[in-house]
């Protein structure tokens, strides 16, 4: 049983969240995120059905290999068929040989589902539910029962609902779990059969949660349940899954560890929420929505003049925790409406005397404004405008010196897909420069041309890699002559940046994005190194 006030999370995004469209796990992917929750604190890690499949089998003989420290796998898998014995059930057996401390099982509560969807009588799907779970016992495992759909099934039939859950409890289930699977349940239904569901079986065994997103509550009956008397919550890290998702976990954990004084995850490790979402992201191959609450980018963002100026005389102002808590950071967005505050935080960076008053921000301010609406958003391109003000208060020296560039491209593509060239002619080092690159369209080519070039006197820029590449037309009412915004992102393996161009000529525009991202991970460096020295 969990302690009072200690909530045990389950995390299913290695089963669960892989039933997201577009996402597949390698094995390898899925010890990396293992890892990655591991090293979080989650308590469990569902990690698949070693029976569905040749890659789950594989994931768990691996799996077997690993030094947890908070976590413990769990393996998923459903109550035997009817009409056979558990010890005749390929499945269960599969299970089995998972050899995991913990098994999931799910089966049928919704009367409805056992009738007309497995086809068996109600007191057999009692049955299979309580031999399955008594069987795993008897091997050795600790059970814990997902009742499927067991909010719409106790709407339905409340009194066959809570008897599948008996029929788990007698046959010695660790926990009930509490699935609202299609995600339809309204917050006052949910509270309803929690508490329903807590009288009957609170102190006896673990009751479990687990929600869908359909209408929009995952989050809301998670958290609901957990103050109608639930102690176990299961849920997708990032919230990602089938239709529109499962719960996410990440805000639950934090609303209720930081909120309502549970304790989901050790305390010390609260700080690593952030960046172990973005691990898990990245190794999902997604980019973490920016609007996440308390982990995603722009969750401690602040673009409105007012509010930066509050937030910096008093963060608790406009922030409801302190974004270092969860492993976040405070961002000011730069814009039209940002004010004097953001320009003054971010060119403190490099001069510290400088104040609201100093003529030098005055200036800063007014070039942000004219960009802006030339078409620049330096919200999302903070290395752009760190060159911006680099060169605005005397701190910047360029690395190259453009004299020209020319690109062309080629119709129909050639047979490797190298369809266009692009040459450029540059002062390095007072040495001039002239060379040629082939690529996947102009820009690739340019970016190759201009690697080329500078190679030979920055190795760094070897270890550039774009990342993301979008282009946004700005009015299309000149139709092809408008104005575009293109927006790059960069990585060096260690860190990521992101800098932009505007022009009515798309090929500039990148042009100028691409040199903002090789020379901000150029001043990166010889910082560094200069750091070094002193």
């Amino acid at each position: 049983m969990a302690e009072k006030n200690k909530i045990v999370v389950f995390d299913s995004t290695l089963r669960d969240g892989s039933q997201g469209e577009g996402i597949s796990y390698s094995v390898q992917d899925k010890i990396n995120i293992v890892k990655a929750l591991d090293e979080l604190g989650v308590s469990f890690i569902e990690a698949g059905n070693p029976g569905s499949n040749p890659k789950d089998m594989e994931f768990f003989v691996e799996a077997k290999k690993l030094a947890l420290k908070n976590s413990k796998i769990v393996a998923f898998g459903s109550t035997r068929r009817k009409d056979i014995s558990c010890a005749e059930d390929v499945n269960l057996q599969s299970l089995l040989s998972a050899e995991t401390e913990y098994v999931c099982i799910f089966g049928k509560t919704w009367d409805f589902q056992v009738t007309n969807i497995i086809h068996a009588s109600l007191e057999e799907n009692l049955e299979m539910i309580r031999d399955t779970v008594s069987y795993l016992k008897e091997k050795g495992r600790k059970v814990i029962f997902d009742a499927e759909h067991f909010f719409t099934g106790y709407k339905e039939n409340s009194e066959y609902a809570l008897k599948a859950l008996n029929s788990a409890f007698l046959g010695g289930a660790d926990c009930l779990c509490l699935c609202e699977t299609k995600g339809g349940a309204m917050p006052s239904e949910c509270r309803l059969a929690v508490e329903a569901v807590c009288k009957e079986f609170k102190g006896k065994v673990d009751i479990g949660i687990h929600t869908h997103n359909d209408c929009g509550l995952a989050i809301a009956n998670s958290i609901i349940a957990v103050e109608s008397g639930a102690n176990h919550v299961q849920g997708v890290l990032l919230g990602f899954g089938e239709r529109t998702g499962n719960a996410n976990l990440s805000t639950i954990i934090a609303d209720l560890q930081l909120k309502l004084g549970y304790e989901c995850i050790p305390e010390e490790n609260m700080p690593l929420l952030t960046p172990v979402c973005k691990k898990v992201a990245e190794i999902t191959n997604i980019a973490l929505n920016p609007s996440m609450p308390f982990v995603g980018s722009s969750a401690f963002a602040h673009k409105a003049g007012m509010h930066i100026d509050a937030v910096i005389k008093n963060p608790l102002a406009y922030e409801h925790i302190d974004p270092k808590i969860v492993g976040n950071e405070r961002v000011f967005l730069m814009s039209e409406v940002a004010g004097k505050s953001t320009i003054v935080e971010k060119v403190q960076k490099f001069d510290k005397s400088l104040n609201k008053n100093s003529p030098i921000v005055a200036e800063i301010v007014k070039k942000v404004k004219i960009l802006e609406h030339e078409g620049y958003q330096f919200e999302g391109a903070d290395a752009s405008f760190e060159i911006l003000v680099r060169k605005t208060i005397g701190k910047y020296e360029p690395f190259f010196n453009l004299h020209y560039y020319k690109t062309s491209g080629e119709f129909p593509r050639f047979a490797d897909d190298r369809s266009a060239f692009a040459q450029v002619k540059l002062d390095v080092e007072g040495n001039s420069i002239v060379t040629a690159g082939e690529g996947d369209g102009p820009v690739n080519a340019m970016d190759v041309a201009l690697r080329k070039a500078l190679g030979e006197f920055y190795p760094a820029v070897a270890k550039i890699h774009l990342t993301d590449y979008k282009v946004r037309v700005l009015d299309g009412k000149d139709a092809t002559a408008s104005s575009v915004r293109v927006l790059i992102e960069s990585s060096d393996g260690e860190n990521s940046w992101s800098t932009m161009g505007v022009s009515s000529d798309v090929i500039e525009a990148s042009y100028l994005a691409l040199v903002d991202s090789f020379e901000y991970k150029l001043i990166k460096d010889l910082e560094k190194r200069y750091s070094k020295i002193i």
